[in-house]
């Protein structure tokens, strides 16, 4: 096949399980030629955050920037939307439409990207895209693991050197980690954030609990306004606060371990972040280095562009949290709101809870309270290795602090 999406059966992307790991999201690695790499490319194994943040933007977290500390080096954070959304986008489609220019002005040859899997529309299947038209087809949200940097070895093989990935932080921490030795002359990379993974099968069981005709789910978003938008095939929309979301519902083991403790959340080494978290119902990007100012650039007079606001306060919102994620580590019941209450704090959450960039900011200081906390009950020999000094100071504020064997990783102090 010449052009358009590339099928993974196309380069022998294995369908075969992947080695065994212990914290492994299945980025592709383990499935190269050099599975052994995984040790070194890991953000699971012991990530060095600074020095890769050095590699990629030239520096590392400036500690004068404060919001740095929460969100990693950048030049500029705007909220963003295009001018004419795209259909089937998952907001207005700013990544897709960053991607098909790279390839409409022959920035690259190819775009690594996920399309959804013939069978199933929320499986993520890794794909290389060459023409500017199919990108359309890998629009929207995917939930599940996929090799995606499984198709690194076959876009060199097949002579491609200047190449654009999107991807998620943990695939994108292994990207870099390798990025000198892969040979690409030109490589451009473009971030979502990550929060929360799961397989594809556990996803479909959360979906069965949101409606009685899952299969015609056509689209699911988590908002900055503290509702679920869904979209279902008929053409219906409908939205459910956070508090009513039938999480209690779920397995315990529905996000694995590698998600609980993910240090990445808003996927620091992309040259552009493109997400929603610190856009008040618009896109939210993260512009990084030279590299990303490029990408933006692509977008012309097609994308609209402002300043971030905040409003709020998070801090007894992240203390709650993090309570109830002590509690929850520790093997004890969550402490359940009652019902009456639920209405009254779904009403007032986004009116007075903490948005835009302070809801950033308050989710990254959550997901580093839980991957402290729940490293500390599962995997506590780990901490030392996998916790980066800056997560240390994330979470000081709510009485976390390492503890003997704990503290620093990459050489840093906390």
């Amino acid at each position: 096949m010449d052009g358009g999406v590339v099928a993974k059966s196309e380069f022998g992307a294995p369908s075969s399980a992947p080695p065994a790991r212990d914290l492994c999201t299945d980025c592709g690695i383990s499935r190269s030629s050099d599975p052994k790499r995984c040790g070194r490319a890991c953000q699971f194994i012991k990530p060095d955050y600074p020095a890769l943040e050095a590699q990629v933007h030239g520096r590392a977290r400036d500690p004068e920037r404060p919001d740095e500390l929460h969100f990693g080096p950048f030049r500029r954070m705007v909220r963003a939307s295009l001018k004419a959304p795209r259909e089937g986008a998952q907001w207005t489609g700013i990544t897709t439409r960053i991607a098909e220019r790279l390839l409409e002005t022959k920035a690259v040859e190819a775009v690594l990207t996920m399309a959804p899997d013939p069978e199933d529309r929320w499986r993520p299947v890794p794909v290389l895209v060459t023409d500017a038209a199919d990108l359309a087809a890998c629009r929207g949200m995917r939930m599940g693991y996929a090799p995606l940097l499984s198709l690194l070895e076959p876009a060199r093989a097949r002579g491609i050197t200047r190449l654009a990935v999107i991807g998620i932080p943990c695939q994108v921490y292994a990207l870099r980690a390798l990025e000198r030795e892969l040979g690409f002359e030109r490589l451009y990379v473009i971030g979502t954030p990550c929060s929360d993974n799961t397989t594809t099968e556990r996803f479909h069981e959360f979906l069965a609990l949101l409606d009685a005709a899952p299969q015609t789910i056509s689209y699911l978003e988590f908002r900055a306004d503290y509702r679920v938008e869904i979209r279902h095939d008929d053409g219906r929309v409908r939205t459910i606060p956070f508090l009513k979301l039938p999480i209690s519902k779920l397995p315990g083991d529905f996000f694995p371990l590698t998600c609980r403790t993910c240090v990445d959340y808003t996927n620091v080494l992309a040259d552009v972040t493109v997400g929603y978290m610190g856009g008040e119902g618009q896109q939210w990007l993260i512009v990084r280095n030279g590299r990303g100012e490029e990408l933006v650039s692509l977008l012309g007079e097609e994308v609209a562009l402002s300043q971030c606001g905040s409003k709020g306060k998070r801090r007894s919102a992240v203390a709650g949290f993090v309570a109830n994620v002590a509690r929850a580590a520790g093997g004890l019941p969550l402490r359940a709101m009652p019902d009456w209450a639920r209405p009254i704090v779904a009403f007032l959450q986004p009116r007075i809870g903490p948005r835009g960039l302070e809801f950033a900011r308050a989710r990254v200081e959550m997901k580093a309270a839980e991957t402290v906390l729940h490293l500390r009950r599962a995997r506590r020999k780990r901490m030392r290795a996998m916790i980066p000094a800056h997560v240390w100071r994330l979470v000081a504020p709510y009485g976390l602090a390492p503890e003997a064997g704990e503290g620093g990783s990459g050489g840093e102090g906390p």
